[in-house]
């Protein structure tokens, strides 16, 4: 039989294999409906090369060492005390300067299965259960504390902690799916946003397969109670802050690797534009004291991903493969999880760059928090805080 023959069965093999998956190992078998969408990334001419050739934080101490699992958002309340962090069993942690106490929770359902786990990903098949708290900001005026929760919306807790309240689960008659970061302005407006509205958190590596746009960027008014949809049709919006003047908000388009400013003041008010196109895919973004944004980021972009963006058919045909998801996903990655934080200025230019791109010390990054000299860096898949020193 000629080669080509050979060949040409051998796909059809594969293709037949694809269409019916008979052992059930590909990364979509639980989706029979999975669509694969074309995501429009911006071109390589516009991708920033910068890079820390020196690994910088590979010089970071790894704080709380399966102390604190999948502490996705880390941040200090008014006064100046914390860490506080939301942790994968649903719990809001609080550091008291000698051993992590908890402060608050957001599911009124918690029995044993949200108990202690191995590691963040334990979690996710009881999620929905327990609750999954993501951004976290403190009400500097009141002291409260707004929770992003994956499952359970929009929710707040006093100073002294315990049960969240729920503020809202829904928007325009259309239920979060996937809550997931959130800032307050000075009038007590929360914007938040909404990363799908088909995919939960638990199914986070489908949604960054699917690359489809439901997400939602959101306002929720304390005085009115209403919700209100500020921007639509994003694809994986995640992290969210304000300018320290209030005059915009910034937030990632996660599947996209972009940052995007929200306008709020000005003549410009209730627009949105680029603010910059990120090296990477990025996670949460935060505002230091002097204005300058802090970007989180997954993983730097590869040729891979740009293939598999540009060709949907293509990505779900792999995808299709007897291939785990964890597998398919370090391939979107990259081949292995490494840490990546990029300093903005409030114009959009890079101001400084530091990674680990080995992943020998800190192998993932989800939002970065700085305070006094420090950077406080949570990650959703790992079971610590990374601490890096500025000066």
């Amino acid at each position: 039989m000629k080669p080509s023959r050979v060949l040409a069965a051998l796909f059809l093999l594969v293709a037949v294999y694809c269409g019916i998956d008979p052992f059930k190992h590909s990364a979509i078998v639980e989706f029979p409906d999975f669509q694969a969408h074309k995501v429009e990334m911006p071109p390589w001419s516009l991708v920033p090369e910068d890079k820390d050739t020196e690994n910088l934080l590979q010089k970071s101490e790894i704080k709380f060492l399966n102390q604190v699992q999948g502490p996705e958002s880390v941040t200090f309340d008014p006064l100046g005390r914390g860490p506080y962090t939301g942790v994968a069993d649903g719990r809001v942690l609080f550091w008291n300067g000698q051993a992590w106490t908890d402060f608050a929770y957001t599911s009124p359902h918690r029995s044993d299965i949200c108990s202690p786990k191995p590691s963040p990903l334990s979690y996710l098949k009881n999620e929905h259960i327990c609750g999954r708290p993501l951004g976290l900001r403190f009400d500097k005026k009141t002291g409260d504390l707004y929770i992003a929760d994956a499952y359970l919306g929009l929710l707040k807790v006093g100073p002294e902690g315990g049960l969240a309240t729920s503020l809202t689960t829904e928007a325009e008659g259309v239920p979060l799916r996937f809550t997931n970061d959130l800032d307050i302005d000075e009038e007590g407006n929360i914007y938040f946003t909404d990363s799908s509205t088909m995919y939960q958190r638990r199914n986070f590596m489908q949604l960054v397969f699917s690359g489809e746009d439901t997400g939602r960027v959101l306002k929720y008014n304390p005085t009115t109670k209403e919700t209100t949809v500020l921007q639509r049709n994003i694809r994986f919006p995640n992290g969210l802050s304000l300018s320290k003047d209030g005059s915009f908000f910034l937030f990632c388009e996660g599947a996209v690797g972009r940052l995007r400013k929200y306008w709020l003041k000005g003549e410009k008010a209730g627009t949105s534009e680029v603010f910059a196109v990120l090296p990477g895919f990025p996670d949460n973004v935060r505002t230091n004291e002097n204005g300058e944004f802090w970007v989180a980021l997954h993983c730097r972009r590869n040729l891979y991903t740009h293939i598999c963006a540009a060709f949907p058919q293509l990505r779900k045909f792999l995808l299709k493969l007897p291939v785990p998801s964890r597998i398919q996903f370090l391939l979107h990655i990259g081949g292995r999880l490494h840490a990546v934080v990029v300093k903005y200025s409030p114009e959009g230019k890079i101001l400084q760059i530091l990674e680990d791109s080995e992943g020998k010390v800190v192998k993932a990054v989800s939002e970065v928090e700085e305070k006094d000299g420090k950077l406080w860096m949570g990650s959703v898949l790992m079971p610590f805080i990374a601490v890096y020193d500025l000066d």
